[in-house]
């Protein structure tokens, strides 16, 4: 596509007519599936839709300046943009819509995200990377809004990474020396969110080659403008940002959002400007409209004025486009007539093809379902029965998957004391049809590659005869030496991580050593910390971004949880972001340094790791295992371990943790006792004491809570003991549940049980703060020891009378 019609001096009159015709024609089949897509779901086709009507014109001029390599971070109103760079056709856009399961019939996410969400494929189907410099590139879009913000950050710092990091050169299929620009789409109003405010913020330090563009038609789903801005102008208030000849800053350029040429002329230069200087960019592209309102759970009738109505029809950016076109000779009313004419027809066929595909599969196993159900009906006597199944199951003309599980299952209700070849076949038809149709749902919620972190084996740390003891922290800083060495696309950056070497000084040197792109200090915002880690990893390099203490993860968990970890999954294996995670936590004193959310953690982040190793050898055996692989994971070192004295490996950069894999840290035959993290030092010590009263303890360190015990070494433990106590530092029912509940339920522990499973938490409310806070909130060495003995005791009070 020419990128700049206005201004080629080389464009002959009728190729510019041509194309300029040609991008109408993409404003008027964008909008008509808008208009079409509003009645499915009104029929009830489609489940929901939101739209991107009113946005058509200036997403075209985005696209021209949308270069190959370059990438997008949106919001769900882009959808003329991925039909101008030809990544979204007809029947995609109503596959979306439908929910189609099938990764070709919709490449956005194979019917996970409601229509709107867009995405390319960054990966071949072995799981390695595509040239992304070969393609245009949008990430996974999400639905929060402004949670698309962090991320662009890291998309554009990339660029920034890829011009000025040496040794990374090679990796051209991730970048050509830096050229690439970072473009996101945000409403309005959602620049009301803070994710927004932090990222504007954050882009302004780091200077990096990022073009946002508000697209800006004056309410935020039903509220106006004035409810939602300062004076009800996102670029008049940001005026402050504005770059001067002495200070950096952000170039602000605004364009009314149906005035094609200018809006052409504003994308170019904002693209010339990020491109060349990486500077960002902010277009505030006003006077947009909404023809269909917020999406289709409602109608913009009911909080717009007939004045506005009006407006909007008048200033629609189709229309507007229209009416320059025929006044400057471009085409003629009945032409533009005539074309979209044929547009409406292409976009009903289109449509009708995407149902049609939509619904073949289903109906074939629609078939079969209903073939089985005869045959069960007419071998059983409740035949009148499960014919009654099968006949509404026939007369289904548009049937659901669910609605055929549904009634095969029902049916066996019918058959439960019957022996039949026909019970088995449906029995077996509907295990496979599991087996087959749950991973269309379920599948790439973490890596399914042949080689995965949970692969990889463990590699012992070696030591000298004569190994001294130092502060553990030089284990992880020299280790992280290592790995800066032997991957140079390997960065870290966080609050105090740069000049000082972190707060602990795990990283004490790395910066001088490696350069302030590599090792950087950030400024205090956790939210972009961590969007900054996806959109670097998106693009191939390998960051690892620190979170300060455990407990400011609060501040990026919903970037996380969100995002994180449903890249892989809600694009169907088609994008990674395979971001480490650093924090350290535990054992502190205070409400806000020695917090353990755990359990919300494992709840909120299925799709990454959570790795809680006991000391800091452990830890760096975490990062080099993940570091030869390619998912996210989050590591949680212990707060308190930074000076207590381990041995130096001499293979730094080498030795594994394996993931998934639990260590039995003391043998014993009379109780298994469970935890992980700063604890188990607390569990060791009183295992010892509890064996001077004759109580010998098995130990076991979980090591890593997501995933847990891949190979049940637990449950082998349990029925060696026949006794089971699980103890954290999180809160009642959090992780040390989590923990009970997989050895008893999922391990079957509860054959090997001779005594009650219990779990020993800390108390329900954060810890106060102080030492004896610590002990008066957590599990201490005497709880431990007390709550052991009180299970000996029941099972045997003669050897081990009641203690209190």
């Amino acid at each position: 596509m020419q990128t700049n019609p206005d201004t080629n001096s080389d464009l002959s009159f009728d190729d510019f007519k041509a194309e300029v015709l040609n991008d109408y024609k993409i404003a008027v089949t964008s909008r008509e599936c808008s208009l079409l897509g509003r009645r499915e779901v009104l029929t009830g086709k489609a489940k929901f839709g939101i739209f991107g009507d009113g946005k058509e014109v200036p997403q075209l001029a985005w696209a021209k300046a949308f270069k190959k390599g370059d990438w997008r971070s949106g919001y769900y109103r882009d959808q003329t943009l991925m039909m101008a760079i030809d990544k979204l056709d007809i029947q995609q856009f109503f596959a979306g819509l439908y929910a189609h399961t099938d990764i070709e019939a919709d490449p956005m996410s194979a019917g996970r995200q409601m229509g709107g969400h867009f995405a390319t494929h960054s990966l071949n189907e072995d799981g390695s990377w595509k040239n992304l410099t070969a393609q245009h590139n949008s990430s996974a879009d999400i639905s929060p809004t402004a949670g698309q913000m962090p991320r662009l950050l890291g998309l554009a710092q990339a660029s920034k990474i890829f011009r000025n990091v040496k040794g990374i050169e090679n990796k051209t299929q991730f970048s050509i020396n830096g050229n690439e620009v970072a473009w996101g789409t945000i409403g309005n109003a959602s620049t009301s969110e803070g994710l927004f405010w932090e990222t504007i913020n954050a882009a302004g330090v780091l200077q990096v080659p990022m073009v946002m563009s508000v697209w800006d038609d004056d309410y935020g789903i039903s509220v106006h403008a004035k409810h939602q801005t300062t004076k009800e102008n996102i670029s008049e208030i940001l005026k402050g940002f504005q770059r001067t000849e002495e200070e950096d800053g952000y170039e602000i350029l605004r364009v009314n959002g149906w005035d094609y040429p200018a809006l052409i002329e504003t994308y170019q230069k904002a693209a010339r400007i990020a491109r060349e200087e990486h500077v960002p960019v902010l277009i505030h592209v006003k006077e947009l409209t909404q023809p269909q309102g917020h999406s289709t759970s409602g109608s913009h009738e009911r909080y717009k004025s007939e004045e506005r109505l009006q407006w909007e029809r008048d200033f629609d950016c189709n229309l507007k486009m229209r009416e320059w076109m025929i006044a400057s000779d471009i085409a003629t009313d009945e032409q533009l007539s005539e074309m979209e004419k044929a547009i409406k027809k292409e976009v009903r066929d289109g449509k009708k093809a995407a149902w049609e595909a939509f619904l073949a599969p289903q109906k074939q196993e629609q078939h079969e379902a209903v073939t089985l159900l005869g045959n069960l009906a007419e071998s059983s006597p409740n035949k009148n029965f499960i014919e009654k199944i099968k006949n509404e199951l026939a007369s289904d003309k548009e049937p659901l998957r669910r609605t055929i599980a549904a009634a095969t299952r029902k049916a066996l209700r019918y058959v439960v004391s019957e022996n039949t070849s026909e019970k088995r076949q449906l029995i077996d038809w509907i295990d496979n049809y599991f087996e087959t149709i749950q991973p269309k749902y379920s599948a790439h919620l973490y890596s399914e590659a042949k080689e995965n972190a949970r692969t990889i084996a463990e590699v012992k740390p070696q030591f000298d005869q004569n190994a001294e003891e130092v502060d553990a922290r030089l284990v992880l800083r020299n280790n992280f030496d290592a790995l800066f060495t032997k991957y140079p696309e390997a960065m870290i950056f966080g609050e105090d991580a740069g000049k000082i070497g972190d707060v602990n000084q795990g990283l004490e040197g790395m910066q001088e050593k490696y350069g302030e792109l590599r090792v950087s200090d950030a400024g205090i915002r956790e939210a972009t910390i961590l969007g900054q880690g996806i959109g670097l990893a998106m693009r191939g390099l390998r960051p690892i971004a620190e979170i300060q203490y455990l407990d400011y993860i609060l501040y990026c968990l919903q970037i996380m949880s969100d995002d994180l970890v449903t890249v892989r999954y809600r694009t169907m294996g088609k994008q990674k972001a395979p971001l480490i995670v650093r924090t350290r936590g535990h054992r502190l004193e205070g409400i806000w340094h020695s917090g353990s959310q755990m359990g919300g953690l494992i709840h909120l982040l299925r799709g990454m790791y959570i790795l809680v190793p006991r000391n800091m050898t452990k830890a760096a055996g975490f990062y080099n295992t993940l570091l030869e692989t390619d998912e996210p994971a989050l590591i949680v070192e212990c707060l308190n371990g930074y000076r207590l004295k381990e041995k130096m490996p001499t293979n730094l950069g080498e030795f594994k943790t394996p993931i998934g894999v639990v260590e039995t840290v003391k043998e014993g035959n009379d109780i298994t006792l469970v935890s992980y993290g700063s604890t188990l030092r607390i569990v060791e010590e009183a295992a010892k004491e509890l064996q001077q009263v004759g109580i010998d303890a098995e130990i076991i360190d979980v090591q890593s809570l997501l995933p847990l015990d891949l190979d049940h070494n637990m449950v082998k433990s349990v029925a060696k003991t026949n006794r089971l106590l699980v103890i954290d530092e999180d809160v009642p029912g959090g992780a040390s549940a989590y923990i009970l509940q997989h050895i008893v339920d999922e391990q079957n522990g509860y054959r090997h049980l001779d005594s009650k499973p219990q779990a020993l938490a800390a108390k329900p409310h954060r810890p106060a703060y102080g030492t004896d806070g610590d002990y008066f909130s957590k599990p201490s060495s005497e709880d431990i020891f007390e709550k052991v003995y009180e299970i000996m005791h029941e099972a045997n009070p003669e050897d081990f009378p009641k203690l209190r």
